[in-house]
């Protein structure tokens, strides 16, 4: 509840409002949060020493009890030596959610959030330890009981964009993976493949994609087919020795599914230097659809996610949690859409 003067020169405490008014500490700050308990003119009587000695209530109070929210916080993963503004993916849910924010005229505090090779953070961020905002976004982590528990003791609303907690307490935004990868592979299936793997996943993957490492399971099985798995980390660089392993070991291969389309581009750049040519004999999907995706030869077909949509969605969940606090739990998912370019093609 501290405060300092418009010239910023010296710091007015509830000690200071107390003693000007021949009160206790504790009725200035039944005030000021808007309790009841306190008569009329004592009341009064507050307002005024606080306005007259220039006291600025902190505006995350306010906030909280009239679901009005002036600074929001948003904490996105990075890899140690990545960034997520250039992130493919990352990039246009913070567009989202920033265009929502600019539109309440809401401050957006933005951090970064150092995670392993999991997506689990590697350290508490400072924005929470600091307390300086209404509420969290949480975008592209898997948080651990420890963070869990200090979001809660601090009773901020949080909102996890494809992000996951233990025990789930948060609302979030995440997207329908499983369904998803079903219909990519089911898409590769109705074009005649038979024999489809599947790169850029492992049986450790972050959550959302061993959704999609289960979805194209589950696809395969309902047509009798034997899965077929490319295991690595979801990363370009990681994909590229993979390919030409699979490709010998699996020389039937006709289809291959990656678990985003940065994997998908590196496995088409890798094919096409193995002598194997996109789509001709050697189709490919991906999933998410970003701005490269259209871009490649050929053009890669893929499972489209509304991005910035999910973005917008995340910063609307938050201000809903503001306006209403104790509401039941949402749990929004964005369902893909297949996106038909021409790196699929029916197997000849």
């Amino acid at each position: 509840m501290d405060s300092k003067q418009p010239n910023g020169t010296s710091k007015v405490t509830l000690a200071d409002i107390a003693r000007d008014c021949g009160v206790s500490v504790a009725t200035v700050s039944l005030v000021l949060r808007n309790k009841s308990g306190v008569g009329s003119e004592t009341r009064q009587r507050v307002y005024d020493s606080a306005r007259a000695l220039g006291y600025i209530q902190k505006v995350s109070n306010q906030a909280r009890v009239h679901g009005l929210p002036r600074n929001i916080g948003l904490i996105v993963k990075v890899m140690p030596n990545g960034s997520p503004t250039t992130n493919s993916f990352y990039g246009p849910v913070l567009a989202g959610i920033e265009a929502v924010c600019r539109h309440g005229q809401i401050n957006l505090v933005y951090a970064t959030l150092p995670v392993d090779p999991g997506n689990h953070p590697l350290e508490i961020p400072r924005l929470l330890l600091e307390q300086h905002v209404d509420g969290v976004l949480m975008v592209g982590m898997c948080l651990d009981t420890k963070i869990v528990q200090m979001l809660r003791s601090q009773d901020l609303p949080v909102v996890l964009v494809d992000a996951y907690a233990v025990d789930d307490p948060f609302d979030s935004v995440v997207i329908e993976n499983y369904a998803g990868a079903y219909r990519a592979v089911m898409h590769l299936i109705e074009a005649g493949h038979r024999q489809i793997a599947i790169v850029g996943s492992s049986p450790e993957s972050y959550p959302s994609i061993m959704e999609r490492r289960k979805g194209y399971f589950q696809a395969l099985s309902d047509k009798g087919l034997e899965p077929i798995f490319g295991d690595c980390p979801l990363y370009p660089d990681e994909v590229l020795p993979v390919i030409p392993d699979l490709l010998n070991t699996h020389p039937g291969v006709t289809g291959i599914l990656a678990c985003n389309d940065d994997v998908a581009i590196a496995t088409i750049r890798m094919a096409q230097k193995l002598g194997r040519r996109v789509p001709e004999n050697l189709s490919v999907i991906g999933f998410d659809d970003i701005l490269l995706a259209q871009h490649v030869m050929p053009p890669l077909t893929t499972m489209g996610v509304d991005m910035m949509g999910m973005g917008r969605l995340a910063a609307q969940l938050l201000l809903n949690r503001f306006a209403f606090p104790e509401a039941g739990g949402v749990r929004a998912v964005i369902r893909p859409k297949l996106v038909l370019r021409e790196s699929v093609q029916p197997v000849r």
